[in-house]
């Protein structure tokens, strides 16, 4: 992202005034911003030269987590950078309900309802961003690309530019409904593998298959759903597939074995009842074409124009999360060149766990933005 753009959308609260277009309560120090990035367009062509000049140590990375790194308390450490209590108060009107008080309070297992958590996580994420703005402006500034895991990927696409916050959050709470209902129609879940350079997961998967047939069931789902890091991969499907896998691990050389603490069969056709609700929503929303480059987690490929965005962001409910293709798409370069600096925007260190798993190099460089303390150092 170069600086003119980032001050003209960080700086000056470009997603902030767009929260508040929705609602008709422009805020404090509001400025044009569609003349700020008329100006930044015109400036385009001479701000990439300066992107090619940069030296790669002074470029940055932010990477957006997705459902299962939520947890009580998220958000407590950020009221008290500008724009965060408005970006909740924003999502109680979108939501219909307090979504601050439940990241604070809890309980913990209303939290990790996907109908919930995913939209806690995209706004402690982009709450986060604000965070790391007022700390280290540089960093939004010097942004060459981003990345979110699953429902991440909408907040890496508001953070860029490409839609408004409380589009991007209905959207979010669209899906996240519609996946919620999708997982209580068939008994399904998710099963986090760590194998070995021996284990074949799509044999062990066709197994599983033939012995949910046996049981009697019908079309039966089990397929690598999350492809994390080198031999660890996620697998979703039907229960009784994943309960397989489990008992006869050792048979397909997984070294350790363990369910994910969601509902449902994510990233799998068994979401395909979700995919039809957020098609239609994503219709009614002004894409714009990102002013950072955003990798898709269908592709690991960044996105080339809105309608590209659309097309993929409907697909990705049904479809595997390449996030190991996405990390080495983003960190791919010649021996000697130095890596950007990464930052992990939102609950949890999980991304940065896979990133150190994917490459070590990159991850030296790798930081979180805590979104739970009131310490106003982003290194701790």
């Amino acid at each position: 992202m170069n600086a003119r753009v980032a001050r003209a959308g960080w700086a000056l609260g470009l997603w902030g005034r767009r929260v508040a277009s929705s609602h008709g309560e422009p805020p404090p120090d509001a400025v044009d911003v569609a003349e700020l990035l008329r100006d930044a367009s015109s400036a385009e062509e001479g701000a990439q030269e300066a992107v090619a000049r940069r030296p790669p140590a002074r470029c940055s990375v932010l990477l957006f987590p997705g459902q299962g790194s939520q947890a009580v308390g998220m958000g407590g450490g950020l009221l008290g950078f500008p724009r965060v209590r408005q970006l909740y108060e924003t999502a109680h009107r979108v939501l219909g309900y307090d979504l601050l008080e439940l990241c604070l309070r809890g309980p913990q297992e209303d939290l990790d309802r996907t109908v919930h958590c995913q939209p806690a996580v995209f706004v402690a994420s982009l709450a986060a961003v604000e965070k790391l703005h007022y700390l280290q402006p540089a960093v939004i500034e010097n942004c060459v690309a981003a990345a979110g895991f699953s429902v991440g990927e909408f907040a890496a696409l508001v953070f860029a530019g490409a839609m408004e916050f409380s589009e991007g959050l209905y959207a979010v709470k669209v899906r996240a409904e519609a996946m919620q209902e999708a997982s209580e129609a068939v008994p399904s879940g998710m099963l986090s593998v760590l194998g070995q350079r021996q284990s074949n997961f799509a044999f062990a998967c066709m197994e599983a298959q033939e012995h949910c047939k046996s049981l009697g069931i019908e079309n039966p789902v089990c397929q690598v759903s999350n492809y994390l890091f080198p031999d660890c991969k996620v697998i979703s499907g039907h229960l009784e597939a994943l309960q397989f896998l489990r008992k006869n691990s050792a048979k397909y050389h997984f070294r350790r074995t363990k369910m994910l603490p969601v509902s449902g069969g994510f990233h799998t056709c068994l979401m395909e009842p979700a995919v039809e609700p957020l098609v239609k929503i994503l219709d009614t929303i002004n894409i714009k074409k990102p002013l950072v480059a955003v990798h898709s987690n269908v592709s690991g490929h960044k996105y080339m124009h809105p309608q590209h965005i659309r097309k993929l962001l409907g697909q990705q409910v049904v479809s595997p999360v390449k996030w190991e293709q996405t990390m080495h798409c983003i960190y791919k370069r010649k021996k000697g060149t130095e890596f950007p600096s990464t930052f992990e925007v939102g609950p949890g260190r999980q991304l940065g766990s896979i990133l150190k798993s994917c490459n070590g190099q990159a991850w030296k460089s790798y930081s979180h933005v805590d979104v739970m303390q009131t310490s106003v150092d982003p290194d701790h």
